[in-house]
């Protein structure tokens, strides 16, 4: 895929993950669930791969910061579910791989790692499953909705478009 296309298509998806979170989100516990972000790991794992979906969920995640409409966890929430998502499906070439990879980074992995980090930057202290009902949940949700997403894109061929010059 040439560069330029790359970069668009990247910043297609912040766009969409930074706006998407103000239009989709419900109550989870003790934080709120984005799914948006979630399915759009899932999507851009699969079409970009996983440096390009990692890169998406940080500038995502920094926007909606910026913006007031994020906290801190973004961060680890959404990086390590996009990295994990990409190198499932590149690996595998399989899209319930990259949904896989969505909910155990983000649900499990991330919701363990939010526990120091929020500790460090949030002066939160709380104990090793605190964050994992909330993560689960949203990464969960999030994970559907990509998959069914990416199976729908794959049947109507539009991973043959976006491959094209």
């Amino acid at each position: 895929m040439k560069r330029t296309k790359l970069l668009v298509l990247m910043a297609m998806f912040t766009a969409i993950g930074t706006y998407g979170s103000t239009l989709l989100w419900f109550p989870a516990g003790i934080a709120k669930a984005y799914p948006v972000q979630h399915a759009l790991n899932v999507i851009a794992g699969v079409i970009l791969g996983p440096i390009p979906a990692v890169i998406i969920a940080f500038a995502t995640s920094l926007l909606r910061n910026l913006l007031g409409t994020g906290s801190l966890l973004a961060f680890p929430g959404s990086m390590i579910g996009a990295l994990l998502a990409g190198y499932l499906f590149h690996k595998t070439s399989k899209p319930i791989l990259a949904a896989l990879g969505e909910f155990v980074g983000t649900g499990i992995i991330a919701s363990l790692v939010a526990v120091p980090y929020a500790s460090v930057f949030l002066g939160a202290k709380t104990g090793a499953l605190f964050y994992l009902p909330s993560f689960a949940v949203s990464s969960f949700a999030g994970s559907i909705i990509g998959l069914v997403l990416v199976s729908r894109l794959v049947k109507i061929k539009s991973f043959q478009m976006l491959n094209q010059n």
